[in-house]
């Protein structure tokens, strides 16, 4: 299993989460966050001052899927979230040990 994890522009999430629902992802949890990349803030106007804003708004997201539904899933997120601009955001994915569902204590591929 592995657990994909993507940083996109919060406006993109509505895009995201139909995109993956289409491809059968039943479940994801989405938080909120805020940080730069390449683009390192902006600058803000604000009553006649200017200030620099550090972090940006982003949405983080996170999916566990089994190994062989991981790049369909990266590949749908990537197109869903894309803009061309930049600050589009991240994804990656890492290796999942173990996943039990609380309430029914099934494990592995059940789990999901």
């Amino acid at each position: 299993m592995k657990l994909i994890t993507a940083i996109v522009k919060p406006y993109r999430l509505d895009e995201v989460k139909t995109a993956l629902q289409e491809i059968g992802v039943h479940g994801l949890t989405v938080t909120e966050a805020s940080g730069y990349g390449r683009q390192r803030g902006r600058t803000e106007v604000y009553r006649g001052a200017e200030y620099q804003v550090d972090l940006v708004p982003k949405v983080r997201i996170e999916v566990v899927v089994e190994d062989a539904d991981a790049d369909a899933v990266v590949d749908t997120v990537v197109k869903a979230a894309r803009t061309g601009k930049i600050g589009d955001g991240k994804v990656w994915t890492v290796p999942v040990e173990t996943v039990v569902r609380v309430r029914t204590d099934e494990r592995g591929p059940d789990a999901l």
